[in-house]
């Protein structure tokens, strides 16, 4: 690995401070906390804002913002990234972590379609399949992101679908109920993660977690797929930590920041 160049990283240190609080910064606060020497704060801030990565703050005298050629290096890097390779790496790693099988999934109506599978070390029979579409309802990931859309937009797919009539069951398990589904998706929203007990195949449950764009839309979600036998309250509460770390992970990658 070759060497560090001091000054670019401290360019990407002053860069880096931007991304927190409400985004301005005046020249004595980067000195103060990047413990810089005010003339090398000063170079840096003058060659940076010459460059346009950072820019007068407006209607505020000496403070600065982040500038244009940030949002455009920002726009060509999501341009280029491909949901399905971002999620098939991230799931090698969960899969490798826990030796199970991982799914990303994106919603398309009432359906989920799995754009990305990771499998078990141990055999299992799953119903799942990259490119497989499944009701989303009956699925972990599905029910995740159906918990993430707006309520005028879930309760439109809702009425498309049913117009009356229960859902579709793939198991004795199965949510067919419009108002249990409607339930259940705000008992996600609290928690912020999803369940599903043998709801799609009677032989596996598996737990969920969204993954956000840097808008913070939910786009997909991640799931962890086990087998009943290998299913207890303690290997739950471990899956779900490691679902969630893995769509977060995801969601950085498309450019998602959490708060805080």
């Amino acid at each position: 690995m070759g060497r560090l160049v001091p000054a670019v990283t401290r360019a990407f240190d002053v860069l880096e401070l931007f991304l927190e609080g409400d985004g301005t910064l005046s020249a004595p606060e980067i000195t103060r906390r990047l413990q810089l020497p005010r003339t090398t704060t000063h170079e840096l801030v003058t060659t940076l804002t010459a460059r346009n990565y950072l820019v007068p703050a407006p209607g505020q005298p000496g403070r600065y913002r982040l500038g244009v050629r940030t949002y455009q290096l920002g726009s060509r890097y999501a341009e280029q990234l491909d949901l399905a390779a971002e999620g098939h790496q991230v799931a090698r790693e969960v899969a490798d972590t826990c030796g199970e099988t991982v799914h990303v999934a994106v919603l398309e109506d009432m359906d989920v379609i799995y754009i990305a599978k990771v499998d078990s070390s141990h055999a299992v029979r799953m119903v799942s399949a990259a490119g497989r579409r499944l009701p989303a309802h009956c699925t972990a990931v599905g029910k995740m992101l159906l918990a993430g859309l707006p309520e005028a937009e879930l309760e439109e797919r809702l009425d498309a679908n049913t117009a009356g009539r229960e859902l579709v069951r793939m198991t004795p398990r199965s949510i067919t109920d419009p108002d249990a589904l409607r339930a259940t998706l705000a008992e996600i929203r609290i928690l912020g993660v999803a369940g599903e007990q043998q709801e799609s195949n009677p032989d596996v449950n598996c737990v969920a977690a969204p993954v956000r764009d840097r808008s913070g839309r939910v786009v997909a979600a991640l799931s962890v797929s086990v087998p009943v036998h290998r299913w207890t309250e303690e290997r739950e509460n471990e899956l779900t930590a490691l679902a969630v770390r893995g769509a977060n992970e995801l969601s950085e990658r498309l450019g998602h920041r959490a708060a805080g």
